[in-house]
């Protein structure tokens, strides 16, 4: 191809992020060269910002800008209760969710041994420092529901159990909207698994 170098090698680089193509990479690239030139500087500032002042959080490795991100900070919150999870994002789609109350504290990683990452590799530090200086009634593993997610699941609940500390899994089972007929047979498994009792007031 007779692309300049430079091109050449923002298109490489924006190949390099999560679920980003060759060809929506080219896409990109040529989306940033006809840009105007301050939306395109505007871009680079706020890269090169987000960059030098996003940090984890102290408390529980969430994203911020500060010492303690804001979920750790509300006081609202209901702080016997936490949900581990894998990373930031997992985090930012439960509190979309508006389903949970409780506080975080974000593993940043899962353990993968064909990736190198075992479990010292994650932040359980942090979380057990909490659990001897809190009174943390319950622990919430919302870990991602694939190999990774589950070893990482067994692994926390093996640590943890001789704590006395009530362990609970996040539920999985069919969707909301779906149907018996499209659901796989390990999703409709986890969801007998998971069944519950129904109570009529």
């Amino acid at each position: 191809m007779y692309l300049p170098p430079t091109l050449t090698r923002l298109i490489e680089l924006f190949s390099k992020l999560p679920s980003i193509g060759p060809r929506t990479a080219q896409r990109l690239a040529f989306h940033i060269l006809m840009a105007p030139q301050e939306q395109a500087e505007q871009l680079s500032r706020a890269i090169i910002e987000a960059r030098g002042r996003v940090r984890f959080c102290r408390t529980c490795n969430n994203i911020t800008e500060d010492e303690i991100c804001g979920i750790c900070r509300d006081e609202r919150r209901d702080r016997s209760i936490i949900c581990v999870v894998e990373e930031p994002q997992d985090l930012l789609a439960i509190e979309r969710s508006g389903g949970f109350k409780g506080v975080y504290h974000v593993l940043l990683g899962a353990i993968s041994p064909l990736e190198g990452i075992g479990p010292d590799d994650l932040k359980m530090d942090g979380l057990l420092a909490r659990l001897n200086g809190e009174e943390i009634k319950e622990v919430l593993i919302a870990t991602n529901p694939n190999t990774e997610g589950e070893t990482t699941s067994l692994y926390i609940t093996k640590f943890l159990k001789p704590r006395g500390i009530r362990l609970t899994r996040l539920a999985r089972g069919i969707p909301v909207g779906g149907d018996l007929e499209s659901t796989d047979g390990a999703t409709l498994t986890t969801a007998f698994e998971g069944r519950r009792e129904i109570i009529i007031n």
